[in-house]
């Protein structure tokens, strides 16, 4: 154990997991763990960088966010080729990582045609453009995003989610395993947390776009996907206990516009420990929605982002701090906080992971606990008012960082067991903990990072 205090120790490590490309900081690897396998942990990705980007535009380290920023952006133009499949120019890579041939440096990126199950980071190209409006609001540089180069991802980015689909909704449709949890995790379809991503992403898209004639096209477009997003979230994701009750009497197999069970939800799909577990007065977004589907299990990410983004309205966001209150033990524990809750086990487990060794219960993005999520507590603790709830899940957590070598996520029902494939240093259990401790000693630091409440006229 280090003779250093653990927020200087914190510091220190979080130092040591720069990466430098051409003598400039580009970034941070995932994980430092001395007794594993490298892997692709040795790369920087881009939604473990988030937490260590807003650490660095805290203490004003703007560079290091800048030049992450710029590369990532030249590698989103690199044309690529999967199996003979040419695949679309917008996305940004799942992560990247600096190479050296002879005296030449350069950068490779993975967009999930190396990742486990090929799967496409839907995140990685939403979490980028929330860092780029954070990095012009902490540093004033708003020449950046302005430039041609960016305003061009921006606009591909925009074409990738906004282009027409086979879909009638304006929430986002992914496949399984497209964001953090990387992973079948039954996930498909218009997940929470892609459609909060998805929300504070569109919102940046339109500060930072310019007023040119496609960037005010852009806008206008954004304008009306957000409305009907906002609604179709706020209206339909939302459960508490008057919302159980509605679901509890809806008849199936309705008809028409003015139908009361839009996508046919049968009453049977509410899951018993729900009907046990809802407080009187709390609430919560789904996980997902469907034709015939309504995932119940709480997502973490989802609901935290919806708050620090705003895509909640301000009760719902109320709702969803007195229900991780109210079920403190369930979803913070000893470790903030879990992923999901609660695990699948059992049959559904099986048919839900794919018997997945790894998602086992109460393991890893099966109802893990992720140290990583202690930021967006905090962030959300200090938007709702509510900061003593970020202080407690800081203090519960915080003394245990140090002592288990600052892990990547814990196992149990209560995230007592640091996680069985657990990397150790784990760079955004390190700066999660950086950038919840300087926003809980600075609450005011928080403004680049939030999104506030927008008129709630609806469509």
């Amino acid at each position: 154990m280090s003779e250093l205090p653990i927020l200087q120790l914190a510091e220190k490590l979080h130092e040591s997991a720069i990466i430098y490309y051409q003598e400039r900081p580009v970034g941070t690897i995932a994980a430092q763990d001395p007794e594993a396998d490298a892997l692709n942990y040795d790369q920087c990705f881009v939604r473990d960088f988030v937490p260590s980007a807003f650490v660095f535009l805290l203490q004003k380290r703007h560079d290091i966010v800048k030049n992450f920023l710029v590369e990532t952006l030249g590698l989103q133009k690199q044309v690529r080729r999967v199996d003979g499949f040419e695949v679309p120019l917008g996305l940004m890579p799942a992560s990247f990582k600096v190479q050296s041939d002879a005296d030449r440096q350069y950068l490779t990126a993975d967009f999930g045609d190396h990742a486990i199950g090929r799967v496409t980071p839907i995140d990685s190209c939403l979490w980028w453009i929330i860092v780029l409006r954070a990095y012009g609001k902490a540093s004033g540089d708003t020449a950046l995003a302005e430039g041609s180069d960016f305003q061009e991802g921006l606009h591909l980015i925009l074409k990738l989610c906004l282009s027409p689909q086979f879909e009638m909704s304006p929430t986002l449709l992914v496949p399984d395993a497209a964001c953090m949890i990387d992973r079948r995790m039954g996930i498909d379809g218009h997940p929470l947390e892609i459609q909060a991503l998805f929300y504070g992403a569109l919102r940046s898209a339109r500060e930072l776009l310019t007023p040119t004639s496609e960037g005010a096209a852009w806008i206008r477009k954004i304008d009306e996907r957000l409305k009907a997003l906002r609604f179709r979230v706020r209206h339909y994701y939302w459960l508490d206990l008057d919302k159980l009750n509605e679901i509890h009497r809806y008849k199936g197999d309705q008809f028409g516009e003015s139908v009361m069970n839009k996508f046919n939800i049968y009453p049977d799909s509410i899951p018993y420990w729900l009907t046990e577990w809802m407080p009187d007065w709390a609430g919560y977004l789904a996980g997902n929605l469907g034709p015939s589907r309504m995932d119940f299990r709480f997502f973490a990410l989802g609901n935290l982002m919806a708050i620090i983004t705003s895509l909640a309205d301000s009760t719902q966001s109320q709702q969803i701090m007195d229900l991780i209150e109210l079920q403190w033990d369930d979803l913070v524990g000893r470790m903030p906080m879990k992923i999901c809750f609660p695990a699948v086990e059992g049959l559904e487990w099986r048919i839900t992971t794919g018997s997945d060794p790894k998602n086992t219960p109460w393991s890893y993005h099966n109802g893990g606990s992720w140290p990583v999520l202690l930021w967006m507590l905090m962030a959300a603790a200090i938007k709702t008012k509510r900061q003593k709830l970020g202080e407690q899940a800081w203090m519960t957590a915080s003394y245990r960082f140090e002592e288990d070598e600052w892990p990547e996520y814990y196992d149990g029902k209560n995230g007592r067991l640091v996680g069985k494939s657990s990397r150790k240093y784990q760079t955004w259990t390190i700066a999660s903990f950086l950038l919840a401790t300087l926003l809980q000693d600075n609450p005011e630091q928080i403004a680049p990072l939030i999104f506030d409440e927008e008129d709630s006229s609806e469509v």
